[in-house]
């Protein structure tokens, strides 16, 4: 069954090509946001140096077994059916084939504000207490980012579970924090991993075990930004705006990149009908 011909596909497609051509402009700030945390590593405590690593490697437990930071799909089917209340949706199976990408956009704004403002509260209550929140607000941050996408997944009726699907959210992850040559290059390996008759063999374990690196670039990449959150009570307010940027834009990636996919797995099936 096709649920939207091939001119609106096509149309969609070149929103998102012209969205990923604007995510390749670089920053300034971007450039030196590294540097404070650098600094941040000489001033704190090496008590909370270690709880920071142990709740990292919970993050990474996830990333590579599939642990306890999965979504729960029955809560994002239920927001397919609210908006598509017409459909029988009781699977992911079910989103991937019968939902309009009309509904999954809807179900992807949904899960945007719902995060973006638990993660405003979350940001400001760590905020509070300057450098010593700080330390735990990053791994948090983290796992509602994996959370966020996660979502988006099911939303676009994709698999989280799948090691497949954990790969692609290690990409957004790392897309949504990356420079301008970064992005370039994880665009073109996701191409490689979704579009037809480009797949590459690739090793998904040794993909899986690349997960630190995305780990620490995603906390420096706060740099600047989250620095300013060491300031007690002020934090507050730095904490709230940066924890929503970051879930926004998470959101976004995860809106744009799964919306690719099931476009161009769209236009493929159409393509084979005719």
């Amino acid at each position: 069954m096709n649920l939207e011909p091939r001119e609106e596909l096509e149309k969609e497609l070149q929103i998102i090509n012209k969205w990923e051509k604007e995510q390749k402009g670089l920053w300034f700030w971007d450039r030196i946001g590294r540097l404070p945390f650098k600094i941040l590593d000489k001033v704190t405590p090496s008590f909370i140096q270690k709880r920071l690593g142990a709740l990292l490697d919970e993050i990474g437990s996830y990333i590579q077994t599939g642990g306890k930071y999965l979504t729960k799909e029955s809560a994002i089917i239920r927001k397919v059916e609210v908006h598509s209340p017409n459909l029988n949706i009781t699977t992911i199976e079910d989103i991937s084939r019968d939902v309009p990408l009309q509904v999954m956009d809807k179900v992807g704004q949904d899960i945007k504000k719902s995060g973006s403002h638990l993660a405003t509260v979350q940001g400001a209550s760590t905020g509070i207490g300057g450098v010593f929140t700080l330390a735990i607000d990053i791994p948090l941050l983290l796992g509602m980012s994996i959370k966020t996408l996660q979502d988006m997944a099911v939303a676009y009726g994709y698999n989280p579970r799948d090691k497949q699907e954990r790969v692609f959210i290690v990409k957004c992850l790392q897309f949504t924090t990356s420079d301008v040559i970064g992005k370039k290059t994880l665009l073109k390996e996701m191409e490689n991993m979704v579009l037809p008759g480009s797949e590459s063999k690739r090793e998904i374990a040794s993909e899986l075990q690349g997960w630190r690196e995305v780990v620490y670039t995603y906390r420096d990449q706060f740099g600047w930004k989250k620095l300013l959150q060491m300031v007690p009570v002020a934090g507050i307010i730095f904490g709230a705006f940066t924890n929503r940027s970051m879930i926004s834009d998470m959101a976004d990636t995860g809106m744009m990149l799964y919306k690719k996919r099931r476009i161009i797995e769209r236009m493929k099936e159409i393509g084979s009908t005719d």
